[in-house]
């Protein structure tokens, strides 16, 4: 069971739970097919036809690792005790999206797991392999082996985007671990966040079908028994579901699911090269908008798909692909589902009036080369893993690309850099007076023996000077 914060401090969140082959790639995943039901009345006196149709396809996870356990310190003053082996587990859910044994979930059921059990709907259990799994978007692929001419039932992803508030929904999942379980609800709303500022890429279903710890990965379809989204957290004091319950989308789910069974070992989405501001009611007004939505065009990055378009410093992107933006995560979001090289519809708006533009998705660039080094020695970095930075390895770390040129910190190990609390996300700024553009830099500048070490470090767009004693 995962529990973090969002959205509002006084509610815990708790989250809803406690490469492949070639094989893999040969195998298309089904598209969703519509139906329109005979009645309305009809489909209100029974989901039976859509549950037939989906729950075949949602499966059970069990997600087992092996930890050290420590005993207690006053023991082992006496010679007594020793520290031992214990088994953690979680359970989760997860969706079958195609014939061969392809297996979506939540990142956050398997992660550190290194037994993983995939049960299925009959009762059958086999063990899976991760092909991919993402912490950001909190999505993992697995596979699981088949005997041979074995084809399981799957869940077709719908990825139109099309559903709307009100729509009815079916949760399904294994919520507790009593066996799967059905829900249902509506859906609630759309595009949300887990940042309170609104600029990550992120878009989220809400809905108030019951969603339990237990049902993370599990299967958001509609009545159609398509998959529109992987449920994967909720908001409660209790623990429990209080009906707001929130779903990864289909849009994302099919562009990670296509990244793994490609051979993807992680999953980049397209970023659009600019820094983006939620526009508030503050901006609005200055900019004579009507409405506080959308977002303002902080910065460009030189040569970036946003600046070959003609977008500039000032403009407020108001859609994308034809759809209205609410704010900066909105942008991000739309932006990154497209795979690479796609032509995007942006809506621009500025002095002269509003416009539509078309640029192109490209991966963040990873120049200059990343140059992943562990530092040795004795200095405060000795243990630390760093690497250059750059757009691509802001994005993957979840850094500002536009921090500029400098050495980030990507891992602490467990020597001196953890102990003078250095951490990850930190960009080393200056080592003993000397600028720190590069890891070659760093690595000169820690390889020399001093007496006192004068270390200057940027920690979320303030920097910092510490002096440490060797």
């Amino acid at each position: 069971m995962r529990a973090y914060r969002v959205l509002i401090p006084a509610l815990a969140v708790l989250a809803a739970c406690s490469p492949g082959g070639n094989s893999a790639a040969q195998t298309p995943m089904p598209q969703p097919t519509r139906s329109v039901p005979t009645s309305a009345a009809g489909m209100k006196q029974s989901f039976a036809p859509v549950v037939q149709k989906a729950a075949p396809a949602v499966v059970n996870i069990s997600s087992k690792r092996l930890v050290r356990q420590q005993v207690d310190p006053f023991w082992q003053m006496f010679g007594l005790g020793a520290p031992r082996n214990r088994i953690e587990g979680s359970l989760g859910s997860g969706v079958i999206v195609r014939a061969d044994g392809v297996v979506v979930t939540n990142t956050h059921v398997v992660e550190g797991g290194q037994e993983i059990t995939v049960s299925l709907a009959d009762r059958r259990a086999f063990t899976a392999r991760i092909l991919l799994a993402d912490p950001r978007t909190d999505l993992a692929v697995l596979k699981i082996d088949l005997p041979p001419g074995e084809r399981l039932p799957t869940l077709a992803i719908d990825d139109t985007g099309d559903a709307q508030v009100g729509d009815l929904v079916l949760a399904i999942g294994d919520p507790f671990g009593v066996g799967q379980t059905v829900t249902n609800g509506i859906v609630s709303a759309l595009n949300r966040t887990a940042d309170p500022s609104g600029d990550a890429a992120s878009s989220y279903i809400q809905t108030d079908a019951a969603i339990n710890p237990g049902n993370s990965g599990g299967a958001l379809v509609d009545m159609d028994g398509d998959l529109i989204g992987i449920n994967s957290f909720i908001l409660s004091r209790s623990g429990t579901s209080s009906g707001v319950g929130f779903a990864i989308p289909a849009q994302l789910v099919r562009r990670v699911v296509e990244t793994a069974v490609g051979g993807g070992r992680s999953f980049v989405q397209p970023w659009p090269g600019a820094r983006l501001q939620s526009v508030t009611p503050e901006i609005a007004s200055s900019l004579g908008l009507a409405t506080p939505a959308g977002a303002l065009v902080a910065d460009v990055w030189p040569g970036g798909p946003f600046a070959r378009a003609g977008i500039r410093q000032g403009d407020v992107i108001t859609s994308v692909d034809g759809n209205p933006v609410a704010d900066a995560g909105g942008v991000n979001y739309a932006f990154g589902v497209h795979r690479p090289g796609d032509n995007v519809r942006v809506g621009v708006r500025r002095a002269n009036g509003e416009q539509q533009v078309t640029v192109r998705a490209e991966l963040p660039p990873a120049t200059p080369a990343r140059d992943e080094q562990v530092i040795g020695g004795t200095s405060p970095f000795t243990g630390a893993r760093v690497v250059n930075l750059s757009p691509a390895v802001a994005t993957e770390l979840g850094v500002d690309p536009f921090a500029g040129q400098g050495v980030l910190i990507a891992d602490i190990g467990g020597g001196p850099a953890a102990r003078v609390g250095l951490r990850p996300g930190d960009i080393v700024r200056a080592v003993n007076g000397q600028p720190i553009r590069t890891v070659r830099d760093l690595i000169n500048a820690t390889g020399r023996r001093v007496g006192v070490w004068q270390v200057t470090i940027e920690r979320g767009g303030q920097q910092v000077t510490a002096t440490f004693r060797a």
